[in-house]
Formats: structure tokens, C-alpha cells, sequence
């Protein structure tokens, strides 16, 4: 927040009384308010900008040439999770400041159903010190589906209305359509609570239609990053609602909308970049959101517009821009100076008038953070896991059965709703490789009821082993796929021992295992690369069982979401997510 003080003192360094901190010099200026660029100079005091104008003749204490360098507004990430990165904020800034990523907003909504909201303060415990702004989209699916799923905990009105209040809030986060199509007082509270405060409402309509959208919208919803195709891109667009584009893990959404828009002679004026759910292992090998922007320039969007998407169409919607989203006075110097713009890969980045990463080199050393021992002890069984929770039963007299499956859908973390019929031995349905469907299982880990939900999913690419991840949308609970049940039992106790993680078993033996002792979801370690390191030997690790698929455990974790069509396996059932009702796993003939 601003000072009279130094609101004084960067009038006065414009005035020339005083001279400013720092001059950049000989560089080209994108201005994304004008959408042009140009040779001109940067003057910072403190935090902030002072002037761009190149023939001001203000004086600085330090001048530095950028070197015919283009400047660049710092980038912003308008809507992702920490936990499916896997990442603390501490380790974060590490992966994404290299990369031009200046602003995360960030929805604790994983995290939070395991541990309530307490966690949130202790995610911004450090916030202050990071060279990133972090800000906060209050969670709204804590639980995502009441009475069809255990969860660690909840956020009630009280306390949205309390987190909506930090001056680091910027939004209510995204909230399912079930809350507000079939909607309950607690979560409209939510939403005008939320408006009335001045803060936006994200979205996460997947699934609407667009009668549906309209009443969505409706209730004040500002935006959507879950368009799968384009037709429902575009018809967010004609309600009024901001499109997220998104390039996560497993949600490769950018190329589909970006080709489309472009055929259409449309605009990218309401949109936004977001990672959503990126693994710290693709943020390294790819990018951040500088890869959405080059990815743009590829597909044919001008540099300057796909700039604009990263940062000033973000900070306007946020209603920032006061403050990020462009190089203009006033603003906080965030900073990216590159050596082109066809292909941004920042050379030097500065926050708040500071450097913080030049070629390669953090100036700024690991923040320590010491996680509190009740975020650390997450994982509770009721019982330890052995190889018969996993047996199915089949109907008395059956030699076969049709069984409803979710089919994974390839570059997405939707699934279709099929059937497959399935051979029963002993009494037991059997699993079908010729077809690729393995056995799935959920397993309650808050230690409450003990529930393990056992059923079946197709084109995992799974041949032979199992895997297991701690986390599993939004619940959180176990999630388990095997070839037999053996080394799925094995894989779930293994995540018990480590108080959360990923796990690859295969003949009996544990491959290979991954600790993330933050609520079960995060890692603690501050180090990026430590990170990134142990990822890459999970995902290697993972191909020995014969999943081909790029983000193994990403897509494991999102089979069980009941916000995510078509079919969502909880801990108490199989969830319709259109209906948000039970079906049976069997179908009667």
C-alpha cells in the first residue's frame, strides 16, 4: 500500500528536487498501455517508476545500460495452485523469477482441505521477503463436494469473509458450478461477500452449457481457465467473462484457443495467462508463463498483444494495474529486460525497483521457512492398507460385468463416462490390460472413517506395478492405481510412512519414492532444483511401469475430482459430476 511519503517523494524526484535510485538506460520500452515500442529511459525510486520519459533529464544515484535491451512488464500468473507444482512459496521463486514471473495469484484451496484456512497464514509467513508479489484467491471448494467426499476440513463464511479482507486478497477463487446452479446460502454469501468487498470472482464452469453459463455468470462470476474447446471459450467470452488461457501439466488449452481466435479475426482483450497446474519439472524444461507468451508468438499472435495477455489484461482484471501489469510511473518496477521479444527469456529481472536474477544468478539467497508440526502430520489410516481392501466383488452368479469407468482423455484432466465389461473370477472382477483398464482406489487418509473406494479407469497406460500420490482434487485423499493389488497395498502404506508423497512400486519392491510433507501435497525443501531432480527420477521411474503418459502422477491425481466430468471416484462412491449425485459402479442389464 502507498505512503503520503512516498507518494511525496516520487513527485519530488519527478520534479527533479531529488535525484531517483536508479536509471535504466539504453533499452527499448514495450509499452503495453500504448502498444508500441521505443528507445526511451526508466527511472525508479524506491519500489516504484518514476518517469519513462527518455528526455526528462531527471538525475539518478545509479545508472545502469541495459544494453539495447527490451524492457519488459513483469509477468503474471493469474490463477495456480502450489500444491500441484508440488513447490513451497519459499523454492518457488527459484523456478518462476528466471523466467519473467513477477506475480503469482494463487488459490490454497488443496492445502486448505487438509488443514482449514489456518494454512494460508502460514503459506504467507515469508511473503514480505519473496522477489515475487504473491497474492491470494480465496479458496471456495473447501470441501468441493459436501456429503460425497472426506475431507481434513472447511472454510465457512466466517472465515472467507475474513481471508477476503488481507490486503494480499485479490479474488474469491474458483467455485464449481454445483455451487451456484444448485446453490446453498453459505456459498452466495461467499460471492457478494466477495463483490461487495471489491474483489472479483473466479470461475471454473467446466461442464456448462450455455444456458447454464448464463446463470453462472449471472451471480458474478469474472472468469474461466477450464475451456476445453473452443465453442466454450468463446462463449465465455459473450457473457462477459474473461478467458483464462491456460498451459499447465496436463491442460494443454493454449494452441486450441489461440488458433481458433486467431481464425476468427477475434480479440485477446479479456484474456489472461495461467499455469493453473504445472509441475516444477515443466516450469524448468519449458517455462513459466513466458512459455505462454512465446507459445502465442509461435502460433501467430503479435509480440506486443501476447505481452499485453501476461500482464496488463491480468492486472486490469485484478484490478492492479495501479500498481503491476505495465512499465509506467507509479507503478512498481518490476522489471524484465530481454534480448528480443520474438522469444522472451529474460536476461536480467527486477521487482520493486530491485534485481533479482541476472543471467543465471539468484542475488537473492533461500528463504528459510519452518513448517509447523501439525501441517507436517497429514497422513492417518484407520488401518493399515493390505492387498484385500482391494477386491471387488461381483453380484452373486456373475461370470461377467459391465462396470462404469472413467476414461482418461489425453492432454486433459477431464474423463468420459464408458463402460466396459469386465471377466469375474472367484467372485472377484478382474482388470482387463487388453483394453488398458487398471484398478483405481481412493483411500481416506484423514483417519476418520477409514473408507477406501475401489473401482476401475481406462487409458492410463499403465501395464504392470502400481502408483501412488497423496493428493487427489479436492479431497485430497490416496489415490492408487494398480496392475494387482499387492503393490497397490504396498504403494499406500509407503505414502502413511512418509507422511505423504508419490510413490512407484513394481514385483513388490518401491521403485522409487518422493516425500511432500507439506499437508501431504508440498515439499519442503528450498531448493528448486531439489525438487525437480526428485520429480524427473518419479516420472522415469514411473515409465517402468509401461505409463507412457507425460505427467503420470498429475493425471492421477485429478481421475477423483468431482468438479471435473464426467466421472469422479471418491472414497464414498462413484460421483456423476454433472448431477453431483452417486452412480453405481455396476450396471444393471
Amino acid at each position: 500500500m502507498r505512503t503520503v511519503e512516498e507518494t511525496k517523494t516520487l513527485i519530488d524526484c519527478g520534479l527533479g528536487k531529488e535525484p531517483c535510485d536508479l536509471c535504466l538506460e539504453n533499452l527499448k520500452l514495450v509499452n503495453v498501455n500504448s502498444k508500441e515500442v521505443y528507445e526511451s529511459k526508466i527511472y525508479i525510486k524506491g519500489k516504484r517508476i518514476v518517469s519513462i520519459d527518455g528526455d526528462s533529464g531527471l538525475e539518478a544515484k545509479e545508472t545502469v545500460d541495459c544494453q539495447g535491451m527490451y524492457a519488459v512488464p513483469g509477468f503474471i500468473d493469474s490463477h495456480m495452485h502450489f500444491s500441484s507444482s508440488m513447490i513451497n512459496p519459499e523454492a518457488m521463486a527459484q523456478a518462476i523469477v528466471p523466467q519473467g514471473t513477477t506475480t503469482l495469484c494463487a488459490d490454497f484451496m488443496e492445502i486448505s482441505n487438509v488443514t482449514g484456512c489456518k494454512v494460508v497464514d502460514v503459506m504467507l509467513e515469508n511473503a514480505d521477503k519473496l522477489p515475487y508479489h504473491l497474492m491470494i484467491e480465496v479458496p471456495t471448494r473447501v470441501p468441493t463436494a459436501p456429503g460425497l467426499e472426506t475431507t481434513g476440513n472447511i472454510i465457512d463464511v466466517g472465515e472467507t469473509q475474513e481471508l477476503l479482507k488481507y490486503d494480499r486478497t485479490v479474488s474469491l477463487g474458483e467455485i464449481a458450478p454445483a455451487k451456484i446452479l444448485q446453490y446453498t446460502d453459505d456459498n452466495i454469501e461467499k460471492i457478494v461477500s466477495a463483490l461487495n468487498d471489491g474483489k472479483i470472482v473466479n470461475g471454473h464452469a467446466i461442464g456448462c452449457d450455455y444456458k447454464q453459463l448464463n446463470i453462472y455468470a449471472s451471480a458474478g462470476v469474472t472468469d474461466d481457465h477450464e475451456c476445453v474447446t473452443f465453442e466454450e471459450a468463446w462463449n465465455r467470452l459473450k457473457v462477459g467473462m474473461y478467458v483464462f488461457i491456460r498451459e499447465g501439466s496436463t491442460e494443454r488449452n493454449e494452441p486450441m484457443f489461440v488458433t481458433e481466435i486467431l481464425k476468427r479475426g477475434g480479440s485477446f482483450e479479456n484474456t489472461c495467462f495461467c499455469t493453473d497446474d504445472k509441475l516444477v519439472v515443466d516450469i524448468e524444461n519449458e517455462g513459466h508463463i513466458n512459455h505462454n507468451v512465446n507459445l502465442a508468438i509461435k502460433l501467430g499472435v503479435d509480440p506486443i498483444t501476447a505481452i499485453s495477455i501476461a500482464s496488463v489484461n491480468a492486472a486490469k482484471h485484478f484490478r492492479m494495474n495501479e500498481d503491476i501489469g505495465s512499465i509506467a510511473p507509479g507503478r512498481y518496477a518490476d522489471i524484465l529486460l530481454c534480448p528480443s521479444i520474438e522469444e522472451i527469456h529474460p536476461q536480467i529481472v527486477y521487482v520493486k525497483g530491485q534485481k533479482v536474477f541476472e543471467k543465471d544468478v539468484m542475488p537473492v539467497q533461500p528463504i528459510e521457512h519452518v513448517y509447523p508440526e501439525w501441517i507436517r502430520d497429514t497422513v492417518k489410516l484407520v488401518r493399515p492398507i493390505t492387498p484385500e481392501v482391494f477386491q471387488v466383488k461381483a453380484p452373486e452368479g456373475k461370470e461377467e460385468v459391465k462396470v462404469r469407468i472413467p476414461v482418461c482423455v489425453d492432454g486433459q484432466i477431464i474423463n468420459t463416462a464408458g463402460t466396459a465389461t469386465l471377466k469375474v473370477e472367484d467372485g472377484l472382477v478382474q482388470r482387463d490390460p487388453s483394453q488398458d483398464i487398471m484398478k483405481f482406489a481412493i483411500v481416506e487418509r484423514y483417519g476418520k472413517n477409514g473408507n477406501v473406494g475401489v473401482y476401475f479407469v481406462q487409458n492410463f497406460t499403465l501395464k504392470k506395478g502400481a502408483l501412488a500420490y497423496s493428493m487427489s482434487h479436492n479431497h485430497q485423499n490416496i489415490c492408487v492405481i494398480g496392475e494387482n493389488d499387492e503393490d497397490m497395498a504396498i504403494a499406500v502404506n509407503c505414502i502413511k510412512e512418509m507422511n505423504g508423497g508419490l510413490v512407484t512400486v513394481l514385483d513388490g519392491k518401491v521403485l522409487s519414492k518422493m516425500p511432500l510433507t507439506i499437508g501431504g501435497l508440498i515439499s519442503e525443501a528450498l531448493d528448486a532444483q531439489t525438487i525437480v531432480d526428485q520429480l524427473t527420477v518419479m516420472n522415469e521411474t514411473a515409465k517402468q511401469t509401461g505409463c507412457t503418459l507425460p505427467a503420470p502422477f498429475m493425471t492421477l491425481s485429478f481421475i477423483a475430482h468431482p468438479a471435473v466430468p464426467d466421472l469422479a471416484p471418491t472414497d464414498m462412491g462413484l460421483v456423476d459430476v454433472a448431477t453431483q449425485r452417486f452412480v453405481p459402479l455396476f450396471v444393471e442389464e
